[in-house]
């Protein structure tokens, strides 16, 4: 049995500081080669790496194995290069001596890459790190580094918003004066930017634009509701802010209700159009309705009138609007209703838009044979 100790110089440090042309095989040739390399570059680590290629094949030759001790280095500027030299190289080792398995012998790990093309000629019995206790540390910090500048989405998601501090604190000091402040934008920018990668919120808005125009190109009905939809949003938004500005003394509390009360109604409304939307779409698009999509509509108006009477409750009680008078009916006299007969009528009219948008999707649903659940 024959066994290929190898010794892999990725690097190309063998031609470059020696003029050796590669692969170097047998034990005095090497011997050779590490007093070469030793007197011309003492600090390379690859000297030690022949002389563990040494040792191996010193330890394997003392029994009924026979030992080939080699070393192959690359020849080429680029990786790609060097690794079609060392296949090369290990082509010949192999043809020449025909070796059984092989012992890879290496001392970095883009040396310890090299292992796989070995693997494809003939099986590897171990691989043999080399690593100088001095430099453990200083090896490890380098490749690592190494792998992350090599790694392009690291870079945009690290070295980007580094840079971009090193070049905005000097400039935010300068003009603010003010160390605190310039600290405070640079960590509300930092914390927006961890926000925006850590929720992906770049590929969420990526497959918003996507929908959005395959929504337009398809003529879906729920692009239009769904523009009405934000107006009216909108629209709530300033409604709210109108009935806060008027305030003057109340608590976070209070401005908080009144701006829900004002905006519900106008909010409830951008909800409905949005579902309306999606329910006309996907009564043009399927013969059969699902039941959550009917559902919807009557889930959103009964939501309303819910937050719509909490939110009037507390406005009330605090003064902020008046209480609701009953005008005069049959059988009944006008009177003014207590805030908790508000609250409770609201409820009951939620439960019931509710109750009805469950009895009219079941009834839907089931006369069209479609699947009521989502």
């Amino acid at each position: 049995m024959r066994t290929l100790v190898v010794c892999v110089d990725r690097a190309g440090d063998v031609a470059r500081s020696t003029g050796v042309t590669p692969p170097v095989v047998g034990r005095e040739a090497v011997e050779s080669l590490v007093i070469d390399l030793g007197q011309s570059d003492p600090a390379d680590s690859s000297v030690n790496c022949f002389l563990e290629a040494l040792r191996v094949g010193a330890d394997l030759g003392d029994g009924p194995d026979d030992t080939v001790v080699a070393v192959v280095s690359g020849t080429a500027d680029t990786a790609v290069g060097a690794d079609r030299a060392l296949a090369e190289q290990l082509d010949a080792l192999v043809a020449a001596h025909d070796p059984d398995s092989a012992v890879v012998v290496v001392d970095t790990a883009g040396d310890e890459r090299v292992v796989p093309i070995v693997e494809s000629r003939l099986p590897v019995d171990a691989v043999d790190r080399v690593v100088v206790r001095q430099a453990r540390d200083i090896e490890s910090t380098y490749y690592l580094l190494k792998q992350f500048l090599a790694d392009e989405e690291l870079r945009e998601s690290v070295l980007v918003p580094l840079g971009v501090v090193l070049l905005v604190f000097p400039i935010l000091l300068t003009v603010t004066a003010s160390l605190a402040l310039a600290v405070a934008s640079i960590t509300a920018v930092l914390g927006a930017f961890l926000l925006y990668k850590g929720l992906n919120v770049d590929e969420r808005l990526q497959d918003l634009s996507s929908q959005a125009r395959d929504a337009l190109y398809s003529g879906r009905v729920s692009i239009v509701t769904y523009v009405i939809a934000v107006g009216l949003t909108l629209v709530g938004a300033f409604a709210g802010a109108l009935g806060v500005s008027g305030l003057s003394g109340a608590g976070a509390f209070v401005a908080a209700m009144t701006f829900v009360y004002h905006s519900v109604p106008w909010l409830a409304l951008a909800a409905l159009a949005g579902a309306t939307g999606r329910l006309i779409d996907e009564f043009i698009r399927e013969e059969a309705l699902r039941a959550s999509y009917l559902n919807l509509p009557f889930g959103t108006v009964a939501v309303g009138l819910v937050v719509r009477g909490f939110s009037a409750y507390f406005v009330e009680q605090a003064g902020v609007i008046p209480p609701v008078r009953t005008p005069a009916l049959p059988f009944v006299a006008a009177g003014t209703l207590a805030p908790e007969e508000r609250l409770t009528t609201f409820v009951l009219l939620g439960v019931l838009v509710s109750l009805v948008g469950i009895r009219v999707s079941s009834r839907v649903t089931g006369e069209s044979g479609g699947d009521e659940t989502p």
